[in-house]
């Protein structure tokens, strides 16, 4: 009984995302007009906005679902995919440090842009095929905690550094956290089906991060970014002391 009210609450928000999504109030017009209103450069960013938003977490809700075209298949392939794509929001220093990736990225516009998101998940992929393959990483856990604190300060910084360095840095972080990630693939489920989950959960992040960043076109959003930064890097100071074993 709790899984069909699960269910069908996840229908109901799906149901309402979408309609959300596809209201046409927001839309523009092939020639990129607004078709219903004559909105500023501001309205028109926060429209925009709004729907990547409602977008994303309608795409969320759907692919976790226990609703979603991937229940009906075999179980060891659809509980692997299920518990990759969830196992990103399941702790809080591989969300911080994905959203960082993602702000980082609208601050640094294109091509960090597209390139570090994009970068980022191929190389966690790289990650968890070591781990899965037995091959060891040497502290990975304060490799991840340290990923937040830097990518936290970066975005404080508003720190520009060449497409290069940037990207060979979080390059390097998504070692760290695709190792934790393949090191922790559920017994019995599909490790392909499992990292394709995860690949796919933080790239949703990512673009989350993105979405955020948009308010980088306004003077008060730049402000809040670097504000966000700064929580991003206090947080990642709380989990590297943890990763030491200090509040154990």
């Amino acid at each position: 009984m709790g899984s069909g009210l699960v269910g069908k609450a996840n229908t109901c928000l799906r149901g309402r995302f979408a309609r959300g999504i596809l209201d046409d109030s927001a839309m523009l017009d092939i020639g990129g007009t607004w078709m219903k209103k004559d909105y500023s450069a501001s309205e028109m960013w926060i429209a925009m906005y709004s729907t990547y938003l409602r977008l994303m977490i309608f795409l969320w809700l759907v692919l976790v679902s226990g609703n979603c075209v991937f229940a009906h298949g075999d179980g060891d392939i659809s509980g692997g995919f299920a518990s990759g794509i969830s196992h990103p929001i399941r702790g809080m220093d591989h969300v911080v440090a994905m959203l960082a990736v993602g702000l980082w990225g609208a601050q640094l516009g294109a091509p960090a842009i597209w390139v570090l998101p994009i970068a980022f998940p191929l190389v966690m992929a790289f990650g968890a095929a070591m781990s899965l393959m037995g091959f060891p990483l040497p502290g990975v856990e304060i490799g991840i905690a340290f990923s937040a604190f830097v990518l936290g300060l970066m975005v404080l910084l508003e720190s520009r550094p060449p497409l290069a360095v940037s990207l060979s840095l979080v390059a390097a972080f998504a070692l760290f956290h695709g190792h934790a990630h393949g090191g922790e693939l559920p017994h019995g489920e599909s490790g392909l089906a499992y990292s394709l989950g995860f690949v796919l959960g933080t790239g949703l992040l990512h673009a989350v991060g993105i979405g955020i960043g948009c308010i980088g076109h306004w003077s008060w959003g730049k402000v809040c970014l670097r504000a966000s930064g700064a929580l991003v890097m206090l947080s990642g100071v709380y989990f590297l002391i943890s990763s030491l074993g200090y509040f154990a």
